[in-house]
């Protein structure tokens, strides 16, 4: 295992996850990561390949964001988070045992999972979970979605903003990591909240 000072000269480069996580890893047979730097096209003929960005964030000039008008904070369980992650995506499904297990892990703060309203429907708009590591000072976030009819307000923004302001005196800087061809482009959301960095992982899972 990699030493935690090396990890934290460079985390997105030397890590495709958080430290926490790859302490306790193991990479099931039949899936390889590899570094974009490392990478050859022609070398991984036999894989699939799904490449994810991997972002920092010094956590330095922040502003507490203003909520969009029209929306408010709420109370959720792991069940109302579990319902709108699955609700927002097409190709991932995570159980509420799953979620009520974050809440096990060492990483977790009750403050960084948040979840947004719509006042006037009563319905949950938008979600957003983080992590802290405070072995490393590290400030990950986990899951940012938005309602697909609810998108386009400001509400992906606001979340993100609002977990960087939650974590500023928590952790010394933040990750977060996704796919490259995400058809609703989080990449560019992040950048545009302050988020760094050109690393490319690619996760290859073998073909069958």
């Amino acid at each position: 295992m990699m030493e935690k000072d090396t990890y934290l000269k460079n985390p997105c480069r030397e890590l495709s996850i958080p430290y926490w996580k790859a302490k306790q890893t193991v990479i099931p047979d039949g899936i390889k990561i590899v570094h974009q730097d490392h990478f050859q096209e022609d070398a991984y003929t036999q894989f699939v390949d799904e490449p994810y960005f991997r972002l920092q964030h010094d956590l330095k000039n922040i502003s507490a964001p203003c909520l969009p008008q029209g929306y408010s904070l709420c109370d959720a369980s792991p069940r109302d988070f579990a319902g709108h992650i699955n609700a927002c995506y097409h190709d991932i499904q995570i159980s509420e045992a799953e979620l009520q297990n974050y809440t096990t892990r060492p990483v977790y703060v009750p403050s960084l999972w948040l979840a947004v309203r719509n006042n006037q429907t009563g319905e949950i708009a938008a979600t957003g979970i983080a992590e802290l590591d405070s072995e490393c000072g590290e400030g990950i976030l986990e899951w940012i979605q938005v309602s697909e009819k609810e998108r386009g307000y400001g509400l992906g923004r606001y979340l993100v903003l609002e977990l960087l302001w939650r974590m500023k005196d928590m952790a010394r800087f933040a990750t977060v990591s996704g796919e490259c061809e995400n058809p609703s482009h989080p990449e560019s959301l992040y950048r545009k909240c302050g988020f760094t960095g050109n690393d490319i992982w690619h996760v290859l899972r073998k073909r069958v």
